[in-house]
């Protein structure tokens, strides 16, 4: 009975009810919201979303915080299409998530060693190389929509693991990009929860100093942190390019708060130490919620905006105000003993 207490109290527990009475007062609202159709819709609307957000997730934890994910995001897809269009070189679409994984990479690498190497503060780096990625990719790399995508790709888009009619016969379909989000997550749960680096990474983000005192080179797991976060984008990046079948170098930057929307909502915390793979899945599922059911309802997207920045202050306060109220049971319960 405690444990279920616990978990109902929990940040990942408190956005699940406000999710499922979200979705009952749409549901009253429009019956046919309350469907496997519309899971499916919800699943597909957030696959970019929640492959970004795992990669944030880590950083977070760290006691980090990441803005370039979008940046990266962008550069390693548009980069990748115009290398091998320009090359006219026959390439897999796995191999095409390879490349923009690389890519990805690299410029978290240089995010890790600003970061790590040079000890600079995070949010002021990554704030700089999301405008520096995004300049290079406009100023160096290219501003024209790439449209004319190789036929694997578009077959590859065209894939879908699962189709289905909506009440009012609209289709509603997952596509096979979905396994990159599947990947990515087995991936990510395995690092964090069952390997020697993912507990450096909570040490880090529960304290650094502490960390260091226990012999944990601090410098360079956060170069890895920052490679790896730059690897998922790049897997995100790549993603959005199958789902709309071009290569378009304005994309996903400017989706930044979602994502951390996303994150915090599913238990990270901005001090670190905390974060995940669960909970990070399902605020993006609860921001993709959100957004999709107040776009269908007409409601501005400036407003949408507004709901989002509440949900961040939301996500961040609410830990911490879960926190002072169990220490203040526990001094209760002391004091009566």
């Amino acid at each position: 009975m405690r444990k279920l207490s616990n978990a109902v109290t929990s940040p990942q527990g408190v956005v699940l009810i406000a999710a499922i009475l979200f979705a009952l007062v749409i549901g009253s609202i429009n019956p046919g919201f309350l469907s496997v159709a519309t899971v499916v819709d919800l699943l597909r609307n957030s696959l970019v979303t929640g492959i970004f957000a795992l990669g944030v997730m880590i950083v977070l934890a760290s006691g980090g915080i990441d803005v370039s994910f979008t940046a990266i995001g962008a550069f390693a897809m548009y980069a990748t299409m115009s290398l091998v269009l320009g090359l006219d070189v026959p390439v897999p679409v796995f191999g095409l998530f390879v490349i923009s994984a690389a890519i990805g990479a690299c410029l978290g690498l240089v995010n890790g060693i600003l970061i790590g190497g040079l000890g600079l503060p995070t949010l002021i780096v990554t704030l700089g190389t999301l405008s520096l990625f995004r300049g290079a990719l406009l100023t160096f790399v290219g501003t024209v929509y790439i449209t004319n995508v190789p036929r694997n790709v578009v077959s590859f888009a065209r894939t879908m693991i699962l189709r289905m009619e909506n009440s009012i016969g609209q289709l509603s379909s997952l596509p096979l990009s979905f396994t990159v989000l599947i990947g990515v997550t087995i991936f990510v749960a395995f690092l964090m929860n069952a390997t020697h680096f993912g507990r450096t990474i909570y040490a880090i983000g529960g304290s650094e100093e502490g960390a260091r005192r226990i012999g944990i080179d601090v410098a360079r797991v956060k170069v890895w942190i920052y490679v790896i976060a730059g690897t998922i984008a790049g897997l995100a990046g790549m993603t959005h390019m199958t789902l709309s079948r071009m290569a378009n170098p304005f994309d996903l930057v400017g989706t930044e708060l979602n994502v951390i929307a996303a994150v915090v909502l599913g238990g990270a915390r901005i001090t670190g130490g905390h974060g995940t793979v669960t909970g990070t899945l399902l605020g993006a599922l609860v921001i993709t919620l959100i957004n999709t059911s107040l776009l269908s309802a007409g409601v501005p997207s400036y407003w949408q905006k507004v709901v989002v920045g509440i949900l961040i202050i939301l996500g961040t306060g609410l830990p911490i105000v879960i926190d002072r109220l169990a220490k203040h049971r526990e001094r209760l319960a002391r004091a009566a003993v």
